[in-house]
């Protein structure tokens, strides 16, 4: 019995560490150009994910641009900070 509450709570640790989503932030410096360039280059997204997200992010302050765990995460989270975009992971 013991051995079915430890699984069943390391599941629920490996679900909770893969649902993190990579989010941007809005910022009054990139343009919309920009911005729909470096989704489309970093996050591998097509031109109308990266427009939706551009738009969301404008009007909404943020948008997850990306989802996956922590570690999984990093790398476009770095790529996005390196592309003078704002970003964090949540």
């Amino acid at each position: 019995m013991n051995q079915e509450k430890y699984l069943q709570e390391d599941e629920t640790i490996d679900l909770l560490d893969e649902e993190k989503s990579l989010i941007l932030l809005n910022d009054d410096v990139n343009t919309f150009g920009y911005v729909i360039e470096v989704l489309m280059k970093v996050c591998g997204h097509t031109l109308e994910q990266a427009e939706t997200c551009a738009m969301i992010t404008h009007y909404k302050g943020k948008c997850a641009v990306k989802s996956g765990s922590y570690d999984e995460l990093k790398p476009y989270h770095a790529a996005l900070l390196n592309h003078y975009l704002y970003a964090k992971i949540q």
